[in-house]
């Protein structure tokens, strides 16, 4: 079986790491994915991911990426283009799905025009903004930055004193 898996996947760069925020995060998950793929028979090269990951990419000749960069960089179209330019498959959405999904307040927008549900929010750039939004929509409120992964900065305020620190 290993060998199949060899010449259906070719040589597999599993991408972990980056620069963003969630690093930690995807350390380990890439070094989960890497442990998986290989007991399984797939040629998969782990890539701690750094600003030359295109020339790591091209120099080790690879088939195909599995994308477990989380956060900025990985998540949010940059890399899916450049892998598009490069004609290597990647796990994952592609670039216009990436780049909306990474911004929050793009994926409301979206969702409302389309009509779906989504709890009430508001954009705010201030501790003044904040209490206000507290003010409008109650607690518990979720704070968090609209183009990080999902609970990177994330603050649940539950009282208005603790709108500042959010």
């Amino acid at each position: 079986m290993s060998q199949n898996l060899k010449d259906k996947f070719g040589k597999v760069a599993v991408l972990y790491g980056g620069w963003a925020a969630e690093r930690p995060v995807s350390l380990k998950s890439g070094a989960a994915v890497l442990k998986g793929l290989q007991e399984s028979g797939v040629d998969a090269h782990g890539i701690d991911v750094d600003r030359n990951i295109l020339s790591v990419l091209q120099a080790g000749k690879f088939d195909r990426v599995f994308n477990i960069l989380h956060g900025a960089g990985g998540e949010d179209g940059v890399l899916q283009g450049a892998l598009e330019i490069l004609g290597l498959p990647y796990t994952g959405c592609g670039v216009m799905a990436s780049a909306i999904s990474m911004d929050k307040l793009m994926t409301k927008r979206i969702w409302l025009a389309e009509g779906l549900p989504t709890p009430a929010w508001r954009q705010v750039r201030s501790a003044a903004e904040t209490r206000a939004a507290f003010a409008a929509l109650g607690s518990p409120m979720i704070v968090k930055p609209a183009r990080e992964g999902s609970t990177i900065g994330l603050t649940k305020v539950t009282t208005v004193e603790q709108c500042d620190a959010a």
